[in-house]
């Protein structure tokens, strides 16, 4: 015979009196002083995020620049130089764009240097703001060196010295800027709000694609139509179709409700279309131009859709009790 909640409660108030600790399942709250539907006295039981439009605009760029000092990376290894010397430059023009929008959200630029003073390597957003600072340390002097090597500006041995320096300060912008390109995925998974946290696997992942094809796009409007840079927009517009059809399959029901109904969801679903099928059919038909275009406008919408899916999700009482059934 099934024990009723009284007295399954009395008995984990036993069980933690003599074991200081609990095991086991505890009493589900449905019926309880707490709704489901409506939260704590018509509350949400989270805070939702207070970001405005900057910070989706700022995982936009970020990503782009991220992504774009990885490519600037790879083009220098294989001696494509004017490639490399646009990546590097997009990186640099990202880096300084970043901080920026970060401290426009932040309200008050002493805020967003207050983040630096300390580094914890558990907070996402301590970690997120000293990967900025130091790409943006990297990326900007790579654009320099680059620049230098590549006009000849000096000759002999401080030639050399600047095309070993440019090379080493291009590899630490690629390193940071893949992690400046995926941690704001981690960034929105490590938080309790229900429909990020589910996927906090996959938000790295679509972040990171989001950021590589977004950069290939941007080179390829800006000129550089060239295979490499055409099989990685094939690549990213791949990914994002599977991402999107396991988002569709993979649903937790009330939990993740806000990336797949009301506003939140169609922004999401048009930026996953936008980005992926969209995005791989045209550039199968060989309409390149508009390949990018739609690659682009796909990840900037799929960021404004994460964030209004996230502020929807945290307002939700049901799916946060139903976030920790899963």
């Amino acid at each position: 015979m099934a024990m009723s909640d009284e007295e399954r409660l009395d008995e984990l108030r036993e069980e933690a009196w003599g074991k200081g600790i609990v095991r086991g399942r505890g009493v589900d709250v449905a019926g309880g002083p707490i709704p489901r539907r409506v939260g704590y006295y018509g509350q949400p039981l989270l805070k939702p995020p207070v970001w405005t439009w900057e910070i989706p605009v700022y995982f936009f760029i970020g990503g782009i620049a991220g992504m774009a000092a990885l490519i600037a990376l790879v083009s220098a290894v294989f001696h494509h130089l004017d490639r490399a010397r646009m990546s590097i430059l997009l990186a640099a023009i990202g880096a300084i764009i970043s901080p920026i929008l970060l401290t426009m959200d932040l309200g008050r630029p002493r805020l967003f240097i207050n983040m630096l003073r300390v580094f914890k390597y558990q907070s996402p957003m301590s970690v997120g703001a000293w990967v900025v600072t130091i790409f943006g340390a990297c990326s900007i002097p790579a654009l320099l060196a680059v620049e230098l090597h590549a006009r000849h500006v000096f000759a002999g041995d401080l030639d050399q010295f600047i095309k070993i320096a440019a090379g080493s300060l291009v590899f630490a912008s690629a390193f940071w800027g893949v992690l400046l390109a995926t941690y704001t995925g981690v960034l929105l998974g490590a938080t309790a709000i229900p429909a990020w946290y589910l996927h906090r696997v996959l938000l790295p992942i679509h972040f990171g694609t989001a950021g590589i094809g977004s950069a290939a796009a941007l080179l390829e409007l800006l000129g550089y139509r060239v295979a490499p840079l055409n099989a990685l927009g094939f690549f990213a517009a791949g990914i994002e179709c599977a991402l999107w059809i396991s988002l569709e399959m993979n649903k937790h029901g009330a939990a993740d409700r806000a990336l797949h109904e009301a506003q939140s969801g169609w922004i999401i679903r048009g930026g996953e279309i936008f980005s992926g099928p969209l995005a791989l059919v045209l550039r199968a038909l060989g309409f390149v131009p508009f390949a990018a275009i739609s690659f682009l406008i796909g990840a900037l919408l799929s960021r404004f859709g994460w964030l209004a899916a996230g502020k929807v999700s945290a307002c939700d009482p049901e799916a946060v009790f139903a976030s920790q059934e899963k």
